[in-house]
C-alpha cells in the first residue's frame, strides 16, 4: 500500500467541508489499501445495536441481516476485545484473546460466518478519550498486511475521520464535556480513591497510609455511597467520569 494515498488522505481530511467527502475519501483510501469492507463507529454501549452507531460504514448487506439475527453483538469478539487492547489489533486476535471464554464456540461460529461473507480477516484501531474507549475503525476482507507505518497511518486515520464526522454532525461537544460533579469528598476519601484506581487492595493501602485495613475499608465503602456505586471498580469508573480523578 502506498504511504503518500494515507497522508494524502490526513490533508484532503482538513479540507472536506461535509461529511459525504469525508466519506467517500476515507473509503477511496480503505480500497486503496486491499480491504473491500470497513465500520467507523461510535463504541456500542450493552444492547446498543452496532449498526444504529456507526458513522460511516460499508458491511456486504447479507451479513449484517446475519448478525442481528443471530445477536453476535453480545459475544462479538472484536466488540468484546476493545474493552482490553492499548493497540490496534487483527481480527483474528481477538479470537485468541478469549480462547477460555465459556462463549468461545459462539464467537467461534460467528467468524465462520463471517469469513463465508467474505469478512476473511482484518484490523480494528481503537480510538480513545479520556474515559476510556470511545469508537474504532474496522477494515477486512481478504487477509491484507499493514506494515508498521502504514498500521500508524490508519491510527491516525480513525482517530481524525472521527473527530472530523462528529463535528460535522455537532455530536463532538458531547464527548468533550466534562461531567459536572457535586460530590465532595475529604482528602483522606481522595487519596484512598487514587490508590484504588492504580489497582491497589485494601492490604496495600492499608500499609501505605498506616491505617487498618478495616479503616480503608470503611472509607471505600463511604466512597461508594456518596458515588452511587455498586462495588469498588464501578467506584473508579465513576470518579474518573466525573473528572475526580485523572
Amino acid at each position: 500500500m502506498q504511504i503518500h494515498s494515507l497522508i494524502q488522505f490526513l490533508i484532503i481530511l482538513e479540507e472536506s467541508f461535509d461529511a459525504e467527502s469525508v466519506i467517500g475519501e476515507l473509503e477511496k483510501v480503505i480500497l486503496a489499501g486491499g480491504f473491500d469492507y470497513y465500520g467507523l463507529l461510535r463504541h456500542p454501549k450493552h444492547g446498543d445495536n452496532p449498526w444504529g452507531v456507526t458513522l460511516a460504514g460499508r458491511w456486504p448487506e447479507s451479513w449484517q441481516h446475519v448478525y442481528a439475527a443471530k445477536k453476535y453483538v453480545l459475544v462479538d469478539p472484536t466488540i468484546r476485545y476493545l474493552a482490553h487492547a492499548q493497540r490496534s489489533f487483527r481480527w483474528r486476535d481477538s479470537m485468541a484473546a478469549f480462547r477460555d471464554d465459556p462463549h468461545w464456540r459462539r464467537m467461534e461460529q460467528m467468524m465462520v460466518d463471517a469469513y463465508g461473507h467474505g469478512l476473511e480477516d482484518g484490523y480494528i484501531f481503537p480510538i480513545y478519550g479520556r474515559n476510556g474507549i470511545l469508537g474504532s475503525l474496522s477494515i477486512g476482507g481478504k487477509p491484507t498486511e499493514l506494515s508498521s507505518a502504514e498500521i500508524s497511518l490508519f491510527e491516525t486515520i480513525a482517530r481524525r475521520a472521527f473527530w472530523r464526522l462528529l463535528d460535522m454532525r455537532g455530536e463532538a461537544a458531547v464527548l468533550e464535556t466534562v461531567p459536572i460533579s457535586d460530590t465532595q469528598l475529604t482528602r483522606r476519601e481522595m487519596e484512598i480513591l487514587h490508590y484504588l484506581a492504580e489497582g491497589m487492595t485494601s492490604m496495600e493501602i492499608s500499609k501505605h497510609l498506616k491505617i487498618s485495613n478495616h479503616t480503608v475499608d470503611w472509607y471505600m465503602n463511604g466512597l461508594q455511597d456518596k458515588l452511587k456505586a455498586k462495588n469498588r471498580q464501578q467506584a473508579v469508573a465513576l470518579a474518573f467520569r466525573y473528572g475526580l480523578i485523572t
